[in-house]
């Protein structure tokens, strides 16, 4: 039986650009125009994990066009030699975050039959959020024909004393560091270092025995939901379409990730908000009354210099978030509007300056009751919360072929 989480053959570039070569997840910015196109300068003509990722902001414009020059892309590099490839292998991952903290993670793969995104399933590896189906088509269009994944998927584990990272801290002065740079547009700071040969072995015993003890689903998808959902189904395809052939050990039956503990202090959980543009205002805070009461959990909005409070009436064992985004799904049905899901207040606030545009700040989530939540069965809203604030997303840094 394949391990649920396991080293793999890493691929990193040939290039010391790499602050030009790492750029963020792809479903980040959705709204925010000038910051791609500042991405696309700075990796104009240069080495660029961004020449193979596909923006969710660009989705619209010409999609089959941009997933061909992708996969192009990809080909060209596997063929020129960009790569150094490190089989075998995991990396340790330190990320120093924007207020200074450095939040650490294990770089490896996850075995996809272990994994779905259906509690019903009783997956070793489970989803914590909501699936949106319809996301994910075009990644599975650019994964059809790929010889690459760039991945920015964060698994938690739940380690409560921290054996593997504590192990891995152990055995890093003897390690080999791969790179150390700053992120662009201000995502903060960097490090890798290689973890290979009997340390690999090692820290795998460790992942064996952590899904071992955690009788029943030992790893929650943190960030990342629809792409590792793409991946699942691009190999599940692969089996339909092949039916003959033994994929046991096909490079696609696996996904990058980088796994985290979530008891790590450095893991704090954020709000993600919502914001409609292009809609009525005021037919949408009249209507949104329905779902309120003096007694409800409170959620603020925003419209250009106007600030109030909704009250939202939730029942026992609900979440405001999941209440609200019931109404905001029903309503966005009949009515005119397009809603983003943004992470910073600051933009959220900046948004709602707009005509015709109306911001709302949700709570957060208490990180605490993830792993209690996902044991009982249950799937949190889409969008409920987010790993830190919007820069402090994965990057695209590592690769792995996966054919």
């Amino acid at each position: 039986m394949n391990k649920a989480f396991s080293f793999t053959n890493i691929l990193l570039p040939k290039t010391e650009q790499l602050d030009r070569w790492a750029v963020i997840a792809c479903d980040q910015f959705t709204s925010d125009r000038a910051y791609w196109d500042r991405v696309a300068e700075r990796t104009d003509e240069t080495l660029s994990a961004y020449h193979m990722v596909f923006p969710e902001i660009d989705l619209e414009n010409a999609p089959e066009e941009r997933i061909k020059k992708i996969n192009k892309m990809m080909t060209d590099y596997v063929g020129n030699g960009v790569f150094t490839m490190y089989p075998n292998a995991f990396v340790y991952v330190e990320r120093t975050l924007l207020d200074g903290s450095i939040r650490p993670g294990l770089v490896g793969a996850v075995d996809l039959e272990q994994y779905h995104y259906d509690p019903m399933f009783c997956p070793n590896i489970g989803a914590t959020e909501q699936t949106i189906l319809e996301r994910v088509p075009p990644r599975i269009a650019i994964r059809r024909n790929a010889e690459l994944e760039f991945s920015h998927i964060i698994l938690f584990c739940n380690d409560m004393k921290n054996r593997l990272f504590t192990q891995i801290m152990e055995m890093k002065p003897l390690l080999s560091k791969l790179y150390e740079f700053d992120l662009m547009e201000g995502g903060g700071h960097i490090s890798g270092w290689l973890i290979d040969g009997d340390n690999a072995v090692a820290i795998r015993e460790i992942l064996d025995n952590y899904m071992e003890s955690a009788c029943g689903t030992g790893l929650l998808v943190a960030d990342g939901n629809h792409s590792l959902v793409t991946a699942k189904c691009w190999y599940e395809e692969l089996k339909t379409n092949n039916p003959d052939c033994d994929l046991s050990d096909h490079p696609a039956r696996f996904a990058m990730v980088e796994l985290e503990n979530i008891q790590d202090p450095s893991i704090q959980f954020e709000p993600i908000h919502r914001v409609i543009f292009q809609t009525d205002v005021n037919k949408l805070l009249e209507d949104v009354n329905e779902i309120c009461d003096e007694n409800g959990a409170e959620i603020q909005w925003v419209v250009g210099k106007q600030k109030g409070t909704l009250k939202v009436k939730i029942g026992d064992g609900e979440l405001p978030v999941a209440v609200f985004q019931r109404f905001l799904d029903q309503w966005l049905a009949n009515n005119k509007g397009k809603i983003d899901y943004v992470h910073d207040t600051d933009a959220v606030v900046n948004f709602a300056k707009q005509d015709n545009t109306i911001g709302f700040l949700l709570p957060v989530f208490d990180k605490k009751a993830l792993f209690e939540f996902g044991a009982s069965g249950h799937i949190l809203p889409r969008k409920t919360f987010s790993l830190g604030h919007g820069r402090e997303k994965r990057y695209y840094l590592e690769g792995r072929l996966i054919r």
